[in-house]
């Protein structure tokens, strides 16, 4: 991975374009929370319904500050110290537009372990989405092939082509393929194994 693929990138969100990415288990897909046209066309694109909601990720726990600021000092550490990894917790919603928690008062987040997908929120500056790369109902991708097969045949579908002028492929692997990030609750549920 290199700084120049990663500001490839950056520059693609920015412009309000995807990055397909690695994670830890299955490759990524990527937008800036906040702009309602990039993720309207992510979620037309996985054909995935907004009430669903979406993970968001950071480049260290202080990128959920205001999400994790009004926890008690024990469900905080608990939080950070799943950190970076494959662990999504769903907590208090204090800034992300309903097109990411679906219409909930909670937003699901995470601290990614992978470096690439860390490196691309941190050079974003900020919190960005990070769904898994495929058409909804389908199972995640855990190669790069896999991904852009899935993702240009639901373009072909949806009619949003992937990859379009805006969107960048970022080269990389994942991690150890395998499954999705957990999902937990702050009540310590595990709602995604």
């Amino acid at each position: 991975m290199s700084d120049w693929h990663i500001r490839l990138g950056v520059r693609a969100l920015r412009a309000g374009g995807l990055v397909l990415h690695a994670t830890e288990g299955v490759w990524g897909l990527a937008c800036d929370p906040f702009d309602a046209v990039a993720v309207g066309e992510l979620l037309r694109l996985k054909g995935r319904d907004v009430s669903k909601g979406l993970i968001v990720i950071g480049t260290d726990a202080h990128a959920f500050d205001p999400e994790l600021g009004d926890l008690d000092s024990e469900l905080r550490a608990r939080v950070a110290e799943s950190w970076p990894g494959a662990v999504t917790w769903i907590v208090p919603n204090r800034r992300f537009p309903t097109w990411i928690t679906g219409g909930r008062d909670q937003v699901a987040v995470r601290v990614p372990g992978h470096p690439q997908a860390r490196a691309l929120a941190g050079g974003f500056g900020g919190p960005l989405v990070s769904t898994s790369a495929n058409a909804s109902g389908h199972p995640p991708a855990r190669h790069v092939g896999q991904a852009l097969r899935q993702l240009r045949l639901a373009g072909r579908q949806t009619g949003r082509p992937f990859p379009g002028p805006r969107d960048y492929v970022l080269p990389g692997a994942v991690l150890s393929a395998g499954a999705p990030s957990q999902i937990r609750t702050l009540s310590g549920q595990v709602l995604r194994a």
